[in-house]
C-alpha cells in the first residue's frame, strides 16, 4: 500500500512539474517574440521563479524516494 502511495504521490508531482515547465515555456516563447514586451526584463524576472519551482519539486521528488527507501530497510 505504501508503495503504491509513494508511486502516486511521485506521478502526480512529476506530471505537475511538467506541466508548470511547459507553462512556462510557452509563456517565454510567446513573450521572446512579442514586439511590445522587453526581453531583457522577462528573463530577469522569470528566471529566478523557474529555478526555485524546478528545485522545489525536484527537492520533493527526492525526499520521497529516499523517505520511501529508508523505510523498506
Amino acid at each position: 500500500m505504501k508503495a503504491k502511495l509513494t508511486f502516486l504521490v511521485t506521478m502526480m508531482v512529476s506530471f505537475t512539474l511538467c506541466i508548470v515547465i511547459m507553462s512556462m515555456v510557452f509563456v517565454l516563447m510567446a513573450g521572446l517574440f512579442d514586439d511590445k514586451v522587453d526581453n531583457a526584463e522577462i528573463f530577469k524576472l522569470i528566471s529566478p521563479a523557474f529555478q526555485t519551482i524546478v528545485g522545489g519539486f525536484i527537492g520533493l521528488l527526492a525526499g520521497v524516494k529516499l523517505s520511501h527507501d529508508e523505510e523498506e530497510k
